[in-house]
């Protein structure tokens, strides 16, 4: 019997578990969370520089000269940013949450960061629902590729929340039900698109879609995960976790079909 596409979605969404169980077999220290921020800063940017971006300039050339093209990834990019310095206003400020925390100030930048970072991963795996959907209805055989791919590159991703979110909340569970969550939004997204905006699902509209991702993912890496990563007194590790961030989310990207 063969799986439908809506199931193949369902499993891509949920391995980023596979990356909060993972996180889970560590407890989490401040040393970790430096890795995990750099790792996760360089998950975010490997993924919008060496794959959001070129597939969507393949896309746009074709239809638009270069210099049209570029101003049109440039413009979709900076409202990407914009949008993700006007979420990052939008979420609680640290001042809020400490009053949860007891006033712990590393917990409190951790929680926030993971707050963030959970965000902007949402945001990057609901287009990636919609691929793996249509991917599975057109062919078979390439929805069980898409999946497998996309659940490789999903497990870093699942590694990038539940750290801060189990440091945050001293909680390996939550950071493992966190990474879940976060990747909850790829079948939620393959099921808006199949029974209630199938109109608005064009590959013009999903390419631009995934071109603001990927600012949103920029802004986050480059604004919040960089700067918690490279600390002076963990910058070699934050450092460490940026190079494996960028090198395991190239893997992932290579695994593409």
């Amino acid at each position: 019997m063969v799986a439908s596409p809506l199931v193949w979605t369902t499993l891509a969404g949920l391995s980023t578990g596979v990356g909060g169980v993972l996180a889970a077999l560590c407890p989490p220290t401040r040393r970790l969370l430096a890795v995990s921020a750099g790792f996760a800063g360089g998950v975010m940017l490997a993924a919008s520089l060496a794959d959001l971006v070129p597939e969507a300039l393949r896309f746009y050339g074709q239809y638009l000269p270069p210099l049209a093209c570029g101003a049109a990834l440039v413009s979709l990019l900076a409202c990407g940013m914009v949008a993700a310095a006007a979420l990052g206003r939008l979420l609680p400020d640290e001042a809020a949450l400490a009053g949860r925390l007891a006033g712990d100030e590393a917990r409190t930048a951790a929680l926030r960061t993971a707050l963030i970072t959970g965000t902007a991963l949402l945001l990057h795996n609901f287009p990636e629902g919609v691929l793996t959907l249509f991917a599975g209805t057109a062919d078979p055989a390439l929805g069980v590729r898409t999946t497998l791919a996309i659940a490789l590159h999903n497990i870093p991703e699942g590694l990038a929340v539940a750290v801060p979110f189990a440091y945050a909340l001293r909680s390996r569970l939550g950071g493992v039900v966190a990474a879940l969550i976060s990747g909850l939004a790829e079948p939620v997204g393959a099921v808006l698109a199949l029974w209630c905006l199938q109109g608005w699902f064009t590959p013009g509209f999903l390419n631009g879609t995934v071109v603001l991702v990927a600012g949103i993912m920029l802004w986050v890496a480059l604004a919040q995960l960089m700067p918690s990563a490279l600390l002076e007194r963990d910058r070699v590790v934050g450092l460490v976790g940026v190079a494996a961030g960028v090198l395991a989310m190239l893997l992932g990207i290579a695994a593409l079909p």
